[in-house]
């Protein structure tokens, strides 16, 4: 058996603040921005190097208020220190790297309170 997780909903009050902030503050692709009628919108970004997408947008259906939170998302990376500059150079709030006995975390929040953790294994490797 195979599953392959590709799309996490995201709840979110502000469409356009929201869209903003995940393309231009945390540099997600921008995958679609569509609009297919009946009220609903649809925007689906994806972080770099991911095969695993994030949705929001209006008349979705997920049964989230807006602007209830998803807390804990995680996005596993290469070099911490150097993502963690990247995204504070580009304006996002992220906290400290904390080493948690060879993993290390920095977490930040969306507009919205929607939390994510930067992971980091490599001290894993290492040790």
């Amino acid at each position: 058996m195979r599953m392959r997780l590709e799309l996490v909903p995201l709840p979110v009050s502000d469409v356009d603040r929201s869209k903003a902030f995940y393309a231009d503050t945390i540099g997600f692709v921008l995958d679609h921005d569509v609009q297919p009628g009946n009220g609903m919108r649809i925007v689906q970004l994806t972080p770099p190097g991911s095969a695993c997408s994030i949705a929001f947008g209006t008349g979705m259906g997920t049964g989230a208020p807006p602007g209830s939170t998803v807390n804990g998302l995680h996005l596993v990376v290469d070099d911490i220190a150097a993502v963690r500059e990247e995204l504070v150079s580009r304006g996002a709030d992220v906290g400290e790297i904390r080493d948690m006995g060879g993993v290390r975390f920095a977490s930040f929040s969306d507009p919205d309170g929607n939390t994510w953790e930067l992971q980091d294994l490599t001290g894993l490797a290492a040790g």
